[in-house]
C-alpha cells in the first residue's frame, strides 16, 4: 500500500549513520525526512515544520544508558504535540523505559538494530491511523447528508441506527477499517460488537478474505489453544487426527476473538507472539506456520482491572488495543430504539403509540439483543396487526419518569423532522417520540416549518 501523500517524518538521533540510514530507507518509500541530532534541534524543527510522525532515539549522552534524555524528549514532544505519533528506537538497556513510555502514549518501540520491513509497516499503519483520527474529529460536524454518504460509500452490513452516538462509532469503524492493525471492540453484552467487527472486515483491504470467529468464553480453557492454533494428532486426549486452527482458517482475512478476557494465560502468551511475528505452532508440533491475519477482539470485561489483578497480560492488552471502538449501551443511544424495534417487526406488524412509548421508557439492560427478543415475542403472541404496550411484556414505568413535562422543547431543523418522519413511516406519534417531543408539539413545529402532514 503506498504511503499517505506528503507525509513528513522527523528522525531525532545523534548517531549520523543511524539518521542517514533511516533517511535513505524512507526516501526509497516516498517519505520526506527531516533530521535532528539533538533533542533541542528536534523540538525546534517541530516548532517550525509540519511533521506527521517522529522516530526518536532513547539516549543522547554517550556515557549514560538510562534513557532519561529520550524520556525527557518524548515528554516534551507529547506536551507540545499531544496527537503526534512517536516511535522509540531503543537498545535493550532502555527497554523498560520504552515500555513505560508506550503506556504514557508513545505509538510503539523498536529495538536496535531494527527490521526495515517492520519499521516501514509500523510507520505506514501509524500514518493511516493519524488520518483516521483526524477524520474522526470531523465526525462531530457531520450532518444528515454525511450520514447518507456513510451509507453510500461503505458496507454497513445492514446496520440500523439513528442516534449520533452510533454514528460516531460508525465513523471511527469505517475510517480505521483499511488500516491493518488490531482493533479492540468494547461494550456490554448484546450491544452489537460482532456487527461492528463485520463492518470492519467488510470495509478492509482483506474484505474478500475469510472472516473467522471464535468465542473465547464458550470453550473450556484446555480447548481454546487447540481452537486458535490447531493441533496435531495425539496432541491431547481425544485428538485422533490433525485439526486446523482458527488462525490458519483466517489466513488472508480477519479473525474475530469475542470475549477475549476469557483467554487463559498460556493462550494469551501465544496470541501475543502471533500478533508480534505472525508465526505459531500447532499443539503437539514444533513446526512453525506463518500467517497474515487481521485480529479484531471484543470484550465486555474491564481489561485494565483484570491486568491489575494479574488475570490479563498488560503487553497483550496494548497490542490488541492499538485502537478501541466502544459501543455505547442502548440506553445511551435512545434514538436507535424505535428504528431497531421496527426493523425487528414481522411483516404486516406495527407499533401502537403506547407500545412505542413503552419501548422508549424501558432501561434495556439486555441492550439490542433484549430488544430483538422482545419484538420477536410480541410479534408471535399478538393476534392484532398493531402491537399494544401490554403485549411487549415490559414493566410499567410512569410516563413522567421518561418524559418530564418541564423544560424547553429541543430545537430541531426541517431535515431532522423530515428524516424522523421517514424513519417512522409517516407515523407522527412515533417520530415525536424519537425526537423527544409530544405529538402536539411536533405538529406545531411542522406547521411553523411548512412541513405537510403525512
Amino acid at each position: 500500500m503506498p504511503p499517505p501523500s506528503h507525509a513528513t517524518l522527523l528522525v531525532i538521533d545523534d548517531n549520523p549513520s543511524v539518521a542517514a540510514a533511516l533517511e535513505v530507507l524512507f526516501s526509497l518509500h516516498d517519505y520526506r525526512t527531516l533530521r535532528a541530532s539533538s533533542p533541542d534541534e528536534g523540538l525546534a524543527l517541530l516548532a517550525t515544520q509540519a511533521v506527521d510522525l517522529v522516530i526518536q532515539d532513547m539516549n543522547f549522552t554517550q556515557d549514560t544508558t538510562s534513557g532519561e534524555e529520550g524520556e525527557a524528549l518524548f515528554k516534551a514532544i507529547r506536551a507540545a504535540h499531544p496527537d503526534l505519533p512517536v516511535i522509540l528506537l531503543t537498545a535493550w538497556t532502555h527497554l523498560e523505559a520504552a515500555v513505560d513510555l508506550v503506556k504514557a502514549g508513545a505509538a510503539d518501540y523498536l529495538a536496535k538494530p531494527w527490521d526495515d520491513r517492520k519499521l516501514l509497516a509500523t510507520v505506514g499503519n501509524l500514518l493511516e491511523l493519524g488520518q483516521a483520527t483526524r477524520a474522526m474529529a470531523d465526525c462531530a460536524r457531520r450532518d444528515h447528508r454525511q450520514r447518507r454518504e456513510l451509507e453510500r460509500d461503505h458496507d454497513l452490513r445492514g446496520l440500523v441506527w439513528a442516534d449520533p452516538a452510533m454514528e460516531r462509532v460508525l465513523c471511527l469503524a469505517t475510517q480505521v477499517a483499511r488500516a491493518d492493525v488490531p482493533v479492540l471492540v468494547t461494550g456490554p453484552n448484546g450491544s452489537g460488537k460482532e456487527k461492528i467487527a463485520e463492518i470492519l472486515q467488510a470495509n478492509s483491504s482483506v474484505k474478500d478474505g475469510p472472516f473467522v470467529t471464535l468465542n473465547c468464553g464458550a470453550l473450556p480453557s484446555e480447548l481454546i489453544e487447540a481452537e486458535l492454533f490447531g493441533a496435531d494428532a495425539g496432541a491431547y486426549t481425544g485428538a485422533g487426527k490433525a485439526r486446523e486452527g482458527k488462525f490458519e482458517a483466517a489466513d488472508g482475512g480477519t479473525l474475530f476473538l469475542d470475549e477475549i478476557g476469557n483467554l487463559p494465560p498460556e493462550g494469551q502468551m501465544k496470541l501475543l507472539r502471533v500478533l508480534e511475528t505472525g508465526r505459531f505452532s500447532r499443539l503437539g508440533s514444533n513446526r512453525e506456520k506463518q500467517v497474515k491475519v487481521r485480529v479484531i477482539s471484543a470484550t465486555n470485561a474491564d481489561l485494565p482491572a483484570m491486568i491489575r489483578e494479574g488475570r490479563f497480560r498488560e503487553d497483550l492488552f496494548y497490542r490488541l488495543n492499538l485502537i478501541e471502538i466502544r459501543i455505547p449501551p442502548l440506553a445511551e443511544r435512545p434514538r436507535d430504539i424505535l428504528p431497531l424495534a421496527q426493523s425487528f417487526l414481522a411483516a404486516g406488524k406495527s407499533l401502537s403509540e403506547g407500545a412505542a412509548q413503552a419501548l422508549q421508557r424501558h432501561a434495556w439492560p439486555g441492550h439490542v439483543r433484549e430488544l430483538k427478543n422482545v419484538m420477536q415475542r410480541a410479534c408471535l403472541l399478538s393476534a392484532s396487526p398493531v402491537i399494544q404496550a401490554g403485549e411487549l411484556g415490559l414493566p410499567v414505568v410512569a410516563a413522567s419518569a421518561a418524559h418530564p413535562a418541564s423544560g424547553p422543547e429541543p430545537e430541531l431543523d426541517r431535515d431532522s423532522i423530515e428524516q424522523a418522519l421517514a424513519r417512522a413511516g409517516g407515523v407522527v406519534s412515533q417520530a415525536a417520540i424519537e425526537l423527544g417531543l409530544s405529538r402536539q408539539a411536533l405538529y406545531r413545529r411542522m406547521e411553523r416549518l411548512g412541513i405537510a402532514r403525512p
